[in-house]
């Protein structure tokens, strides 16, 4: 056999092995860094905090990475999206966004708003429902909303703090039935409950995770889900749509980084994401929270952030809150 003939050919196979093993370099490329910060302006134990926490058990071992949990309290969410902006660009450091950080630009104006950080990912639309005490004679919103119009001024909605997401919805739905009705706002969930189960309140509004004692315990009934669509999880719970009132709240849970993370290091996120929203323990968890998947990528994040940021700078004016 020819020598040289030979020789070119080893040569050849070895270029190829050569680019096959540059190829699968490639697909198996580490994190560039070993350990994450996600910041959250949530204290521990509330909403932002869980969803970070429990994102970051499962993407983990698929991202080959430490994630840990930073809680900056403050500003209504101003110091933590400060402290973010400032933060490195090479991937070791987010924040978890909810619709808190646009609603504090729009009403606070602090020196670093949303706008200040580039949306990354949307993982997740945590549903807002209607709910009213046990034993009420409210069985659906037509109930609702007929008792408002036929007792005026006799009727009174329970909402969290004046700037809230709960209170645009609860401001929206009154608009949508055409009724007038004294909206009272409240720092947190507690005191709207306290109200509704008392009967100050006809009607509240909430996250599902935070009602879940009291549903078990039988002292509330749900009435709507503010939702695009019916819960997987609660089925024969109708949308406000469905019941006549075209309004939808989207509470979504995502990440947001420093302004130059490269796209590579976004991408890292979005298909680490994907995996873990598969894993059958996670779904498990976040299908029992009754969140619902809607994984989005940079381009589309930013593209949604801005949508959201339009919408809530028009319910504020509608509320007079902002010109």
């Amino acid at each position: 056999m020819n020598r040289k003939f030979v020789l070119k050919n080893v040569l050849a196979l070895g270029m190829v092995m050569v680019g096959l093993s540059s190829a699968v370099a490639q697909t198996t490329q580490a994190y560039p860094v070993n350990r994450v910060t996600l910041v959250t302006h949530s204290s521990p134990g509330g909403g932002s905090d869980v969803f970070l926490r429990d994102l970051a058990k499962y993407i983990s071992p698929i991202m080959k990475t430490n994630l840990a949990v930073e809680n900056i309290r403050g500003g209504s969410g101003a110091k933590a999206v400060a402290h973010v902006a400032k933060g490195p660009t090479d991937g070791s450091m987010f924040y978890g966004t909810t619709p808190t950080y646009i609603q504090t630009t729009l009403l606070s104006k602090p020196s670093v708003g949303y706008d200040g950080l580039d949306p990354m990912l949307i993982v997740f639309i945590d549903p807002e429902v209607i709910f009213t005490r046990a034993d009420s004679p409210f069985k659906s919103l037509q109930d609702v909303m007929a008792h408002a119009k036929a007792n005026p001024g006799k009727s009174r909605w329970g909402a969290s703090n004046p700037a809230s997401l709960e209170r645009i919805g609860m401001e929206k739905l009154a608009r949508a039935a055409g009724v007038k009705v004294p909206i009272v706002s409240h720092e947190g969930g507690g005191d709207q409950m306290i109200g509704v189960l008392n009967g100050t309140y006809d009607i509240g509004i909430g996250e599902i995770q935070e009602l879940q004692g009291q549903l078990e315990a039988g002292k509330v009934r749900l009435l709507a889900t503010l939702s695009e669509n019916r819960l997987a999880g609660l089925p024969q719970l109708p949308t406000a749509k469905e019941q006549g009132y075209n309004v939808v709240i989207r509470k979504f849970r995502g990440l947001a980084s420093p302004k130059g993370v490269p796209d590579n290091i976004a991408k890292a996120w979005e298909d680490a994401a994907r995996k873990a929203l598969e894993l059958p323990a996670y779904k498990s968890e976040y299908t029992k929270d009754h969140l619902t998947p809607m994984l989005l990528g940079r381009e589309a994040a930013r593209k949604f952030i801005q949508e959201v940021a339009q919408e809530t700078a028009q319910d504020f004016k509608e509320m007079g809150l902002i010109k």
